[in-house]
């Protein structure tokens, strides 16, 4: 089993910037993909970005240029910087863990930490 603890949300004035935390335990290896996803209210959740045991990183498009995902394996934690905030990036982020098991995909999913984007 995999746990995943999300911390560094909060509230932030647009043009403003949060770094979130994840923290994973348990059964987790390097060689897992870490990724964020996001939900807004009356919305579905959305995938935001992810990175690879190799650092390999990929983002939405809405985020490119502003969300910067890392990872330390050593820590087992992953990251994402934000900047330039914005309203509409409001939402309960998610910290994810997955990996292939032959064509199953299994995922792993944090609590949820709630940033708000307002003035």
């Amino acid at each position: 089993q995999v746990q995943l603890v999300e911390s560094g949300g909060g509230l932030v004035q647009p043009g403003g910037s949060l770094r979130l935390s994840c923290a994973a335990s348990g059964s987790i290896s390097s060689s897992y993909v870490m990724g964020w996803y996001r939900q807004a209210p009356g919305k579905e959740r959305e995938w935001v970005a992810d990175i690879t045991s190799g650092r390999s990183t990929n983002s939405a498009d809405s985020v490119k240029g502003r969300f910067t995902i890392s990872r330390d394996n050593a820590k087992n934690t992953v990251y994402l910087q934000m900047n330039s905030l914005k309203p509409e990036d409001t939402a309960v982020y998610y910290c994810n863990a997955n990996y292939w098991s032959g064509n199953t995909r299994y995922h792993y999913w944090g609590q949820g930490t709630q940033v708000t984007v307002s003035s």
